[in-house]
């Protein structure tokens, strides 16, 4: 099970179709920090219908967009 599953399952339990959250949203959903290591586990949404479509570094925030079928 991946360390950042239960942000996976809270994407993936949003309405509509993009969320917004901050650096600190996502640190508080998964229990840890935000490290590197996120870039290599993104990937793992897809498998919930959503996708990673913008991380900024400046705005500290990162955009999900759910897939279209």
């Amino acid at each position: 099970m991946s360390k950042f599953a239960p942000l996976w399952e809270y994407v993936a339990g949003q309405q509509g179709s993009e969320l917004l959250l901050s650096f600190g949203q996502v640190e508080e959903i998964c229990g840890l920090p935000i490290d590197h290591a996120f870039l290599n586990f993104k990937k793992e949404l897809l498998a919930y219908g959503w996708q990673v479509k913008k991380i900024s570094l400046k705005q500290q925030n990162d955009a999900f967009e759910k897939i279209e079928a």
